[in-house]
């Protein structure tokens, strides 16, 4: 299985592990037929995404989702990130091998349950 180099960058050195300290939101999200699991927590400044860290268990392409899920999150509107896609973020990463988009990249829908979250809080 081939990935790019920024694929395997952020799986070797992966950005925003852990969890937000007091999240405003938080979303799990995972797939049983392959096990990745991913637990996104953001925090909310003034209508945007000041935080955003994840944890997950799952594979490489997994891993280096969520890191660059996280990334591209940050600084983001509520409405921007219900809008980030799969295909948003394997794009970022240079692509993603076509086997690894099922399962592999679920961060995003991490984030949209984060803030789904969030926004059943404020309701």
């Amino acid at each position: 299985m081939d990935y790019t180099p920024l694929v395997m960058e952020h799986f070797e050195n992966p950005r925003n592990v852990g969890v937000v300290e007091n999240p405003d939101g938080v979303g799990m999200v995972g797939n049983p037929v392959c096990g990745d699991m991913m637990k996104i927590s953001i925090k909310v400044a003034d209508g945007k995404i000041a935080d955003c860290k994840f944890k997950t268990l799952g594979c490489g392409a997994a891993i280096a989702t969520s890191s660059m899920t996280t990334e591209l999150a940050k600084g983001l509107t509520l409405d921007e990130g219900e809008k980030l896609t799969r295909e948003q973020v394997a794009a970022a990463l240079g692509g993603l091998p076509p086997e690894k988009m099922h399962c592999s990249n679920l961060a995003a829908d991490g984030l949209h349950a984060a803030i789904k979250d969030y926004r059943s809080k404020q309701a």
